[in-house]
C-alpha cells in the first residue's frame, strides 16, 4: 500500500509504509533499481583505474598491459566508463526518490539501495579527488616522529609522498588531532602500501556515512522531516557516494560524529552531545560552528534566569569540550599547530566559493579594462568582504536562535551552508555539512528537485582526476569545450530537478498516446457489436409479444455502453498512486 504526497513530500493519509522484515525491505526497492545502482558504483571503481586520481607509480598495472588505461586513449575510456557509472546511479537514485516521495518505500529500504550502491567503492581507486594521499602522508609524518603541523609530505619516502598533489607537498595537516590520530593507525597497519592504506582510509570514513543513516530517524523524530527522504538525500546521494566516498573524504567522518552529537542534544543528552562534537571537531574543525547553536538548546530546557542559564550551559559545555578536545590531543600526540595552519593555508580557486565566482566574473568582464587592476587584487578584496558577510551571517543566525529547540538547529544549517558558500576556498565537498542537518527537516517539493539537481551538478563539475570545472578557466583547457561542458552540466542538473517531480516518464505518456489512437474507433465497433446482439433477440420474441415484452422494455431501458466514459489504458509501468493534484503517479518513476 503508498499513501498520497502532498506538495512538501509528505504522507497526507493512508497508513505508514513499515516493512516488518528484511525479506519485505528487499522487496519494497525493486531488484533492478539495486541492480542499476550497483552497476554505476562498479562502472565508476573500474573506470577510476584510469580516469581517476590515480597513483604516480601504480605497483598492480605499471608493466602490465592494463596501464594503456591511464594514458591517451585509454585514460578517454576509462573516464567514459565513470561517466556512464554516474548516469547509471543518478537515474536509480532518481526513480528511487520518486518512489520515497511517492511513500512506496521507507528509511530500511534507502538504506539497503544506498548500500548496493557504495559497496563497489568501498575497495575502488581514489576518485575525484587525491586528499586520501595528503591523509595517509600526514598520517605517515606524525608516525615518523615529525610534527605534522610544521612538516609537509615532502619529507616522506616516494612511495608515501610522491602520490601527494604538488600544491601540498610543503603544506602542513590542517585537520584536528583525532584525524591524525586515525592516519597514523592506518598507516602503522599498511605500512607504505598506499592502495590498501587508501582502502583502510576510506573504510574509516565510511563510518561516519553509517553514523548519519544511525542518526537520521532520530533527528527527523525531533526536526519533523520524512526518515526515507532525509536518507535519501544523504546516504543514497550519488554526490555523497562518488565524491564523498570515492574520495574518501574527512568531511563524511566529521558529519557523522556531527549529525550523532546533534541528536544527543535534541533527546536530552546535552553533556555527551556536545563531547561527540568535540570528536567531530577534532577531525575537522567546522564542526564547532554547531555548539553555540546547541547552548541554546540547552539554555532552553533548564529553569531559572536566563543570564544564569547561559552562562551555566556555556560553563559546562566549554568544559566538556575542551577536555574531550585536549585528550584526543593527548593520544594523538600533537598540539594545538593546526589553528595556525588554518589561518595561513593557501585558499583554492573555485566558484563554489561566491567570492571567488563574483571576484572572477567581474574582473574578467570589467575589471581588465580598468587601468591599475589585477587580478590578484580582485580576489583578494571580495575574498575579505566573504568573510566578513560570513561574521556577519554567523553572529545573526547565532543570536536568532537564542529560543532554542528546532529553530536553533535549522539555523545551525543555516550557519554552515554559509560557511560553504562564502569561504574563501570551497570545495564540492563541503556541501555535506549542511545537508547532514538539513535533510531532516521537511522539504517542499521545489527545494527538493533543486536539491537533487544540484547534487547531480556538483558530481558531474568534479572530474574522476579532482579537477573542478566551476571556475574562468583551467590552465591550457580549451575555453570553447570548458564552458560548453559547463553548461551541460547546468543542463543536466535541471533535467534531474524536473524528473524528479514529473508525474510520469516520457517515454510512458508517449506509449499512452500511442495507445489511445490506435483504439480510436473502437467505441463504434463496440455500439455495432451490440446492435446486432439485440436485433435477432427482437424478431424471436415478436411472435409471443405477453412472453417477451417485458425482458423487452429492459432492453430498451438499457443505456447503451458508453465507451468514452471508461478510464483509458494504462501500461503496467505507470500504475501509482495519485499525486497532490489528483495525477497519476508512476510508481518507479523515470
Amino acid at each position: 500500500m503508498t499513501a498520497d504526497v502532498s506538495g512538501s513530500g509528505a504522507r497526507t493519509d493512508g497508513p505508514t509504509r513499515r516493512a516488518g522484515t528484511w525479506s519485505e525491505v528487499f522487496r519494497q526497492v525493486p531488484p533492478r533499481l539495486l541492480r542499476l545502482g550497483a552497476l554505476g558504483g562498479l562502472l565508476i571503481a573500474l573506470g577510476g583505474v584510469g580516469a581517476g586520481a590515480v597513483l604516480r607509480r601504480d605497483p598492480l598495472l605499471t608493466g602490465t598491459i592494463l596501464n594503456a588505461v591511464r594514458y591517451g586513449h585509454g585514460r578517454d575510456l576509462a573516464t567514459a566508463v565513470v561517466f556512464a557509472g554516474v548516469a547509471l546511479m543518478a537515474y536509480s537514485w532518481v526513480r528511487l526518490g520518486r518512489m520515497v516521495r511517492a511513500g512506496q518505500v521507507d528509511g530500511r529500504g534507502v538504506v539497503l539501495a544506498a548500500a548496493a550502491w557504495t559497496a563497489p567503492l568501498l575497495i575502488g581507486p581514489s576518485l575525484y579527488s587525491r586528499d586520501v594521499y595528503s591523509y595517509l602522508a600526514q598520517g605517515a609524518v606524525a608516525l615518523h616522529g615529525f610534527d605534522p603541523y610544521t612538516t609537509g609530505a615532502s619529507v616522506l619516502p616516494l612511495s608515501l609522498g610522491g602520490n601527494v598533489a604538488s600544491l601540498w607537498q610543503d603544506t602542513p595537516s590542517p585537520y584536528g588531532p583525532l584525524f591524525l590520530l586515525v592516519a597514523k593507525c592506518v598507516v602503522a597497519i599498511t605500512g607504505d602500501n598506499v592502495i590498501i592504506g587508501a582502502v583502510l582510509m576510506r573504510l574509516a570514513v565510511f563510518s561516519g556515512l553509517a553514523m548519519l543513516a544511525w542518526a537520521m530517524p532520530g533527528l527527523v523524530r525531533h526536526l519533523g522531516g520524512r526518515t526515507s527522504v532525509a536518507l535519501w538525500l544523504t546516504v543514497a546521494n550519488p554526490f555523497v557516494i562518488a565524491v564523498g566516498i570515492g574520495g574518501a573524504h574527512n568531511d563524511i567522518l566529521m558529519v557523522g560524529l556531527m549529525a550523532v552529537g546533534v541528536l544527543m542534544v535534541l533527546d536530552g543528552k546535552h553533556v555527551r552531545g556536545i563531547a561527540v562534537i568535540a570528536l567531530a571537531t577534532a577531525v575537522k574543525a567546522t564542526a564547532v560552528l554547531v555548539i553555540p547553536f546547541l547552548i541554546w538548546v540547552w539554555v532552553a530546557r533548564m529553569s531559572g534566569p536566563a543570564r544564569q542559564r547561559f552562562f551555566q550551559a556555556c560553563a559546562v559545555g566549554g568544559i566538556t569540550f575542551a577536555g574531550v578536545f585536549a585528550l584526543s590531543t593527548i593520544i594523538a600526540g600533537v598540539d594545538l599547530g593546526w589553528i595556525n595552519v588554518l589561518q595561513s593555508q593557501t585558499p583554492l580557486l573555485t566558484w563554489m566559493s561566491l567570492p571567488c565566482a563574483v571576484a572572477e566574473l567581474l574582473y574578467h568582464s570589467v575589471g581588465r579594462h580598468i587601468p591599475g587592476a589585477t587580478y590578484e587584487g580582485f580576489l583578494g578584496f571580495f575574498r575579505s568582504v566573504g568573510v566578513y558577510v560570513l561574521a556577519a551571517v554567523l553572529v545573526r543566525q547565532w543570536w536568532l536562535a537564542r529560543a532554542g529547540g528546532v529553530d536553533a538547529v535549522r539555523r545551525a544549517a543555516i550557519a554552515l551552508l554559509a560557511a560553504s558558500v562564502l569561504a574563501p576556498s570551497v570545495l564540492p565537498w563541503y556541501f555535506t555539512w549542511a545537508l547532514a542537518l538539513a535533510a531532516a527537516f521537511a522539504w517542499k517539493d521545489k527545494w527538493l528537485a533543486i536539491a537533487a539537481g544540484f547534487s547531480v551538478w556538483m558530481v558531474l563539475i568534479t572530474l574522476p582526476d579532482g579537477t573542478i570545472v566551476a571556475r574562468w578557466h583551467y590552465g591550457s583547457a580549451n575555453p570553447v569545450v570548458w564552458w560548453s561542458y559547463l553548461a551541460v552540466t547546468v543542463l543536466i542538473g535541471v533535467w534531474v530537478g524536473r524528473s524528479l517531480l514529473e508525474r510520469r516518464p516520457v517515454w510512458a505518456l508517449v506509449r499512452e498516446l500511442r495507445a489511445r489512437s490506435g483504439k480510436t474507433d473502437q467505441p463504434t465497433r463496440v455500439v455495432d457489436q451490440s446492435t446486432k446482439v439485440v436485433e435477432p433477440s427482437t424478431k424471436v420474441v415478436e411472435p409471443s409479444t405477453k412472453v417477451v415484452e417485458p425482458p423487452a422494455r429492459v432492453v430498451e431501458q438499457a443505456p447503451p455502453p458508453d465507451i468514452e466514459q471508461a478510464p483509458p489504458a494504462v501500461e503496467a509501468d505507470d500504475v501509482g498512486e495519485p499525486d497532490a493534484a489528483g495525477q497519476q503517479r508512476g510508481s518507479t518513476g523515470g
